[in-house]
């Protein structure tokens, strides 16, 4: 679902192109700068198919691979490296099918008078200033990729939607992670030091949030507020997987932090769900948040994992819904008050 807005960016730009070019050839029938044959019907769907699928292209390169190479890069720096990367590519591609469309292969790869018929195709004032569309339409991919990481993912959608304009109710499981002793360990490294390995310890737990659908609610000094919609939560257990591949993804780093920091940092958790109302609010700085006794819950439950000495938490409501069973070692705390809470409720902890 995080590819489609790719394409859905590619395929309006191009509806919106091909209707421009319309307009500017009139009844022509032909490109006057090659002479090629134009026939506004083929184009009005060729264009747009091609632009969707190389929307979805770029989209599958944005989530798979370039949002962790670029991952520490600035927004500016992200946005220019990326362009130019794609504008490289779609050069190559359009140079492969010159290539391609020649009667002979071998022979134009070899042809001094091919590469320098191709070079004037390439640099014609017409071509050149499809690149200039083409490349705007790259900007705005890059800018919509930016801003969306910045707000999270499917929030930015949501606004445009208006999905919580007007508040909502709806059910939903909620993690907060907390990381084990960081008033010591700011204390150690120093506050730029801890600023540096929080940036480190932030990337490295994101990525389990989106790879088990999950949405990062807020960070709160170093702790992490992570919301799954109650479906995509208990769908194959995903908020638990989540908090044990988030364990797994900073073991893997262990080197790198030991090395940089001389420590590795670890996290405790608690897990609860509830109903929430959920909208936007705010005026020159809008957001959408949560609001509902579920969160405070969850707070309470996570900051018991000291007192039992265990690293996650879980509502016994929260059980219920999921099927542990078959896949973790389940352990009752039992029943328990949480501060703020008349009535008890029964606490799990589970191991893999």
């Amino acid at each position: 679902m995080r590819i489609v807005p790719y394409g859905m960016i590619w395929l309006v730009f191009s509806i919106i192109y091909a209707l421009l070019e319309k307009g500017l050839l009139g009844s022509l029938r032909y490109y006057p700068a090659t002479g090629n044959n134009y026939v506004f019907e083929r184009s009005i769907f060729t264009t747009p198919f091609s632009a969707l699928l190389t929307g979805i292209l770029i989209g599958v390169l944005e989530i798979v691979y370039f949002r962790k190479w670029f991952v520490k890069k600035s927004f500016t720096k992200k946005i220019l490296y990326k362009s130019l990367i794609y504008i490289v590519i779609i050069l190559l591609f359009l140079t492969i099918t010159l290539i391609a469309t020649s009667n002979n292969i071998p022979a134009a790869i070899s042809s001094k008078t091919f590469w320098f018929s191709a070079l004037a195709f390439l640099t014609d004032y017409s071509m050149l200033s499809v690149m200039l569309y083409i490349a705007s339409i790259i900007v705005v991919t890059q800018f919509y990729t930016e801003v969306s990481e910045s707000m999270g993912p499917g929030v930015l959608s949501n606004f445009f939607m208006g999905k919580y304009h007007s508040p909502i109710e709806e059910e939903r499981v909620f993690m907060f992670l907390d990381m084990k002793s960081s008033t010591e360990i700011a204390e150690k490294l120093g506050h730029v030091k801890y600023f540096e390995m929080l940036k480190e310890y932030f990337s490295d737990l994101s990525g389990p949030v989106i790879d088990y659908a999950g949405e990062i609610y807020q960070y709160a000094g170093d702790e992490i507020i992570v919301s799954w919609k109650l479906k995509n939560g208990l769908k194959n257990n995903n908020c638990i997987r989540c908090f044990f591949a988030m364990k797994a993804s900073l073991n893997r780093q262990a080197e790198k932090y030991n090395g940089n920091f001389g420590l590795l940092p670890q996290f405790k958790a608690g897990f609860h769900y509830g109903k929430v109302t959920t909208g936007e609010i705010g005026v020159f700085k809008k957001e959408i948040i949560f609001t509902g006794d579920v969160l405070n819950t969850t707070a309470r439950i996570q900051g018991l994992c000291n007192h039992f000495d265990v690293d996650v938490l879980i509502s016994g409501d929260l059980v219920k819904r999921l099927d542990l069973n078959s896949l973790y070692r389940t352990r009752s705390l039992g029943e328990n008050k949480l501060r703020g809470r008349g009535e008890m409720m029964e606490l799990f902890t589970f191991e893999a």
